[in-house]
């Protein structure tokens, strides 16, 4: 059974918690909104274009920043109970630092997984609506890459040819058994070309050897160059935006890039980053309680917010070191995602040693 002062505590941290969650709400509102209206400023759309696409775009940012807004929401929660002097009725009483601590992370916890089963689900529909939408105005809607259990798929248009392109593995800079076919902008055959291995490392592609077929003949060319609007690191781009896909969609798609020969490290990153997530909320909590109690309680709700801003920007460089790391090769992806987690953990760990004596 939950004790009073649980419902309490628990209630006021959630209350905190939905004012710093609609202040920031209203913050990537605002700043995404004159985003789109810059994207949009040369479009013939309705008024209200902008706001609908901004509305979708807002519930994935939050998600990203959700571990900053608990980080926040606790040190405003900690300076509501001290400036009311709670914190002394509870020591009264014979509730501890530790105890209060243990009960808004485990409320964190809870909440960590509730964002990981409906938020993030929810949000990366709607983010992946909002990629959709944007793609049919971009200047590059013309160009597409996708991959399937087949392979790597490309619609290319480069000086009025289409291409058609697929590929049936990614190595690096290359593509291997590549199939192109061209069409003018009417759709009418132009040629096709088959390769066994293709360097796509620039935009100019670099066959060592190939076969063409034009006009019913076929021929072997070797050392044939080919102008592409697409190179290994601009694919590799494409399938970076991992947030527009719900846990289903990246278990086929990591599937499919397992087919492909292409790397599913960045997959492996990103759902090792949402099983963790729960625990990174509790963490951020955890740090933000020691850090006010164990400062002097008489510093303005601003200075808390700089304090949490500067807090965020560090470990927000943390983690990203790890990111590089992994990119470089020179750790794995466990360790990227677990590494700064457990770093957090140790620290916590060594701020909670005294707490109680606070």
């Amino acid at each position: 059974m939950i004790q009073i002062y649980q419902k309490y505590i628990i209630y006021s941290f959630l209350k905190n918690l939905l004012k710093v969650f609609i202040f920031f709400f209203g913050l990537v509102l605002i700043l995404n909104l004159f985003e789109e209206i810059s994207f949009f400023k040369n479009v013939n759309i309705d008024f209200y274009f902008p706001v609908f696409i901004t509305l979708l775009n807002v519930p994935s940012v939050l998600f990203d920043i959700l571990p900053f807004i608990f980080l926040i929401t606790t040190l405003f929660f900690f300076t509501e109970i001290l400036d009311k002097n709670e914190i002394n009725v509870y020591k009264i009483f014979g509730l501890t630092n530790a105890k209060i601590i243990k009960t808004i992370t485990l409320t964190s916890f809870i909440c960590g997984v509730f964002s990981v089963l409906v938020l993030y689900n929810i949000s990366s529909n709607l983010k992946f609506l909002y990629l959709d939408i944007k793609n049919d105005y971009s200047q590059d809607d013309k160009y597409l890459a996708v991959v399937t259990a087949n392979g790597l798929w490309i619609k290319d248009e480069v000086d009025e040819t289409i291409s058609i392109i697929s590929a049936k593995k990614i190595n690096g800079d290359f593509i291997s058994n590549v199939l192109i076919t061209e069409y003018d902008l009417d759709f009418n055959f132009k040629r096709m070309i088959v390769s066994k291995n293709v360097d796509i490392k620039d935009y100019i592609w670099n066959f060592k050897e190939a076969q063409i077929t034009e006009n019913n003949l076929t021929k072997k060319i070797v050392d044939l160059t080919y102008k592409s609007n697409f190179n290994s690191q601009k694919i590799s781009n494409l399938f970076s935006n991992l947030s527009s896909l719900n846990f289903f969609q990246l278990r086929k798609l990591k599937n499919d890039y397992k087919l492909l020969g292409y790397s599913t490290t960045s997959l492996s990153v990103h759902e090792h980053k949402l099983y963790s997530y729960p625990l990174y909320l509790s963490i951020m909590v955890c740090i933000s309680s020691i850090l006010m109690l164990n400062i002097k309680h008489n510093h303005s709700k601003t200075f808390n917010l700089f304090l949490g801003i500067f807090i965020s920007v560090l470990i927000y460089y943390i983690n990203y070191f790890f990111n590089i790391l992994v990119e470089s090769k020179e750790i794995s992806h466990l360790t990227s995602v677990w590494g700064p987690q457990l770093i957090l953990i140790l620290i916590v760990s060594i701020g909670l040693v005294k707490i109680n004596e606070k």
